[in-house]
């Protein structure tokens, strides 16, 4: 039985990706540099909290306004992570309550992927 998901998600640069989220407060937990160039890496793996993400070598970058994926983080400090992240990042939303019942942001990352944080008001 499966008890967690963790995605892998193709980027141009995966050292980039990573240094880009650790920027964020992602805690990188693993790298595998490439033989033939110890700086390059072709494989991370980072954490936050519980969440679990990792980036492998060989995606594009792309212009599109959204990309394939999208990543969506619950958290239980949205005011917090938005204090921090809102001048680090490109802001595609900033914080506002929807109609199914969550406060979120929404960011892109330096390859133009979404992070919505999200957390549910109290009712």
């Amino acid at each position: 039985m499966a008890t967690k998901l963790t995605p892998m998600i193709h980027v141009p640069d995966v050292r980039a990706a990573a240094d880009w989220y650790v920027a964020l407060g992602f805690a990188l937990i693993g790298y595998n540099p490439t033989c033939s160039d110890t700086e390059v890496w072709d494989w991370a793996a980072l954490r936050l909290g519980p969440t679990g993400l990792m980036f492998n070598l060989g995606g594009q970058s792309s212009e599109a306004p959204r990309r394939e994926v999208d990543l969506y983080i619950d958290t239980d400090a949205l005011d917090v992570l938005w204090s921090r992240l809102r001048d680090r990042a490109e802001i595609v939303e900033p914080p506002h309550a929807t109609e199914y019942g969550r406060r979120e942001f929404i960011i892109r990352d330096l390859n133009r992927f979404w992070i919505t944080f999200g957390q549910p008001v109290a009712r």
